[in-house]
């Protein structure tokens, strides 16, 4: 049995000013995606430049935080936005949505596409490996602001939360950044590495990260305010995700029987 660190959530506080961790988790997924992006553009045969990484991150920052922000309010506090407005700009103290997050990246990234004159599934296939950093990176910020804890358990590594209760938990934070950072990583990294059908890397992205949440959100205590949505276990996690597992086969289906000879790299 582990008991959690009680981490504080403050990095640096010089007076009135203060740095969270959770915002620094948020600087490693962007300077490491970028980063990831720069070590793609040196590879021969590559279709992409040095240059256009700092245009790309900047992008790709716009989307995962108005649309993780937007979508979490949306999806998971509306009536605490209603109540109070100003919620929705209180990054540091957590509440992004991953869906949001993507939805806002998509969206970031069709104008993306459009300013560079690439398709959209081009460039998605081409951010898919790098986003993972941020998603990892993120997860660990959840994790020191001791939020998203998981089901009871007597697994060894069950840890007990002292603010929650005295039952260890599963440390669900940390599933998912092993899951939808590290390991999430590690496939597409491998997969992308090889000229692929446009497409078959975003498929297979969408179909992953589907598969790790939707599985870890059975061990994962829904947010208290809204609870699971059927069967004690089925949680509005699962209902997000559910669509993306479907989009994320139907994507690898249609690139590999169109087999355009496009690449995502």
């Amino acid at each position: 049995m582990l008991t959690y660190p009680d981490i504080n959530p403050v990095a640096i506080s010089m007076g009135p000013f203060e740095v969270h961790w959770y915002g620094l988790m948020y600087l490693v997924g962007f300077v490491g995606g970028w980063w990831l992006g720069w070590i793609r553009t040196r590879r021969p045969g590559t279709h992409w430049k040095a240059v256009e990484m700092s245009d790309l991150l900047f992008y790709i920052a716009l989307g995962v935080v108005l649309g993780g922000r937007i979508g979490y309010t949306l999806f998971y506090n509306l009536p605490g936005f209603i109540e109070d407005p100003l919620v929705i700009l209180r990054i540091w103290q957590g509440g992004m949505s991953f869906h949001g997050g993507l939805l806002g990246v998509l969206f970031a990234m069709w104008l993306f596409g459009r300013h560079t004159g690439r398709s959209f599934f081009f460039v998605t296939d081409y951010i898919a490996p790098l986003v993972t950093v941020g998603l990892g990176a993120g997860r660990i910020g959840n994790f020191i602001n001791g939020e998203l804890w998981g089901r009871p358990t007597d697994l060894p590594w069950g840890m007990v939360f002292p603010y929650v209760d005295a039952q260890p938990r599963h440390p669900s934070m940390l599933y998912e950044a092993l899951l939808e950072g590290l390991l999430l990583f590690i496939v597409l990294w491998a997969f992308s590495s090889k000229p692929r059908p446009t497409m078959a890397v975003s498929g297979l992205f969408l179909l992953c990260y589907g598969l790790f949440r939707f599985g870890v959100e059975f061990v994962r205590i829904p947010d208290a305010h809204i609870g699971y949505l059927a069967f004690d276990w089925f949680t509005m996690g699962h209902l997000l995700t559910l669509p993306m597992i479907v989009f994320g086969v139907a994507f690898m289906v249609y690139a590999y029987r169109r087999k355009d000879g496009a690449v995502s790299w």
